[in-house]
C-alpha cells in the first residue's frame, strides 16, 4: 500500500470509529507528516565510472591500496537538504584488486576463500563542529560492526558528489594479523576512502 493510501485508511479508520472531527483532524495531520517526509525523497543513481571505493593498507617498509572494481549501491536522500535517509554498499572481495594477482589471492585465502562478501548499511547522521558524520554497520568476514566517519556532500544541477573516509582495525572482524613469510606484516589499521558519483 502506497503512502497516500494509508493516510486516506487512517483518516477514514479515524472518523468511523470516533465520528469526532478533532480525532479526522489527528488523521490529517499525520498524513501531512508522513507525507511530508517522503516528499523530497531522492534516489541517487552512481555513476561507477565517475566513483571510487578503496582500501588503503600499510605494511612492513611499504603500503598499497585495494580498489572496488564493482559493487551494488543504494543511495537514498532528501533532494533539498542531501542529507541520507538510506545507504547500503554490498560487494564481493574478489572484486578487490590491489595490483598484483598473487596478494589478491592470498587475501581471499585469509578471508576464507572462494568470493567473502562484504557489506555496509547506514544507520543514522548527526552534525558536530560544522562536519557531517555517519554512521553504520560494516559487516566483513561475517562479523558486523558498527563505524562512523565524516563526510562531506555536494550537488551540481543533478550530480551528487559525496566523499568520506573510515578507519578499522581488521582484528576486529576475527580476522587474524597478515603475515608473509614472518617478514611482512600488514598492519591491521585500514583506511577506506569513498567517492560516490551520482544523479538524482
Amino acid at each position: 500500500m502506497n503512502t497516500k493510501s494509508t493516510c486516506r485508511a487512517l483518516v477514514d479508520n479515524k472518523h468511523r470509529s470516533a465520528g469526532k472531527a478533532m480525532k479526522k483532524s489527528i488523521g490529517l495531520a499525520l498524513c501531512g507528516l508522513m507525507l511530508g517526509a517522503g516528499a523530497n525523497a531522492a534516489t541517487m543513481k552512481v555513476d561507477k565510472g565517475r566513483s571510487r571505493i578503496q582500501v588503503d593498507a600499510k605494511a612492513t617498509g611499504h603500503s598499497f591500496t585495494g580498489t572496488l572494481k564493482d559493487y551494488t549501491a543504494n543511495v537514498q536522500g532528501d533532494a533539498s537538504s542531501l542529507k541520507p535517509q538510506a545507504f547500503e554498499l554490498k560487494w564481493t572481495f574478489d572484486n578487490l584488486k590491489t595490483g598484483e594477482k598473487d596478494r589478491d589471492e592470498k587475501m581471499l585465502e585469509w578471508l576464507g576463500g572462494a568470493k567473502p562478501a562484504g557489506s555496509f548499511t547506514f544507520t543514522k547522521t548527526w552534525d558536530k563542529g560544522g562536519q557531517h558524520y555517519a554512521m553504520g554497520n560494516l559487516t566483513i568476514h561475517g562479523v558486523s560492526k558498527a563505524i562512523s566517519f565524516p563526510y562531506t556532500v555536494q550537488k551540481d544541477g543533478d550530480w551528487v558528489t559525496i566523499d568520506g573516509t573510515a578507519t578499522m582495525d581488521y582484528t576486529n572482524f576475527g580476522l587474524p594479523i597478515i603475515r608473509s613469510m614472518a617478514l611482512m606484516t600488514v598492519k591491521p589499521g585500514l583506511s577506506i576512502r569513498f567517492h560516490l558519483v551520482g544523479k538524482i
